[in-house]
């Protein structure tokens, strides 16, 4: 679960238990401060306003990947499983943007989210131009950013603290695990 000792009952575990049906492991590191999720809930809603669902989603799953968070592309995954994407598309998005039938918009930003999850100076006024190319705005642009920058919090917080996905991700077809995991 996680290499943390978390509390065994936190407020977290009730409110998000309930919407899901059992305690996610990701709660429980955030259970020794819960505010600090509760500021990160409220700094993503914020960035997924923005965004449609598809976009934020891609953008979560290429950094997830390109940062190596096993957990977070689990996750992900599975809410773009729920009717945002087919599993070929899924597969065609995550390793080969270009061949996947996205928007050219979406290729851009599942590339460009790629490349600064892990090397944010890679954001040059060109790497911009593409995406502007591409007909995304300078708000836009900065939603991009922005859910990059959380998922490396979030990333961050789970692997520095040792947090496994969840039991129920196992369920995932292993064909989908393989071509999806990094």
């Amino acid at each position: 679960m996680t290499h943390l000792r978390t509390p065994t009952t936190s407020p977290l575990y009730d409110r998000v238990g309930e919407d899901v049906g059992y305690v996610p492991n990701f709660l429980r590191p955030f259970a020794l401060q819960p505010g600090i999720h509760s500021a990160w809930e409220s700094m993503l809603s914020t960035i997924k306003s923005g965004m449609t669902p598809l976009r934020y989603e891609l953008v979560a799953l290429a950094a997830a990947r390109a940062l190596n968070s096993r957990y977070c592309v689990l996750a992900h995954t599975a809410v773009v499983r729920d009717g945002l994407l087919n599993d070929p598309q899924l597969i065609a998005a995550l390793t080969a943007p270009r061949d996947s039938g996205l928007p050219p918009a979406e290729v851009a930003v599942i590339e460009f989210a790629t490349r600064i999850a892990t090397e944010p100076s890679a954001a040059t006024p060109a790497a911009l131009d593409v995406l502007r190319n591409e007909g995304l705005s300078e708000e836009d642009i900065f939603h991009v950013v922005a859910a990059v920058a959380a998922r490396q919090f979030f990333t961050t917080v789970l692997a520095a603290t040792g947090t496994e996905p969840d039991d129920h991700y196992d369920d995932l077809d292993p064909a989908l695990r393989t071509a999806i995991l990094p």
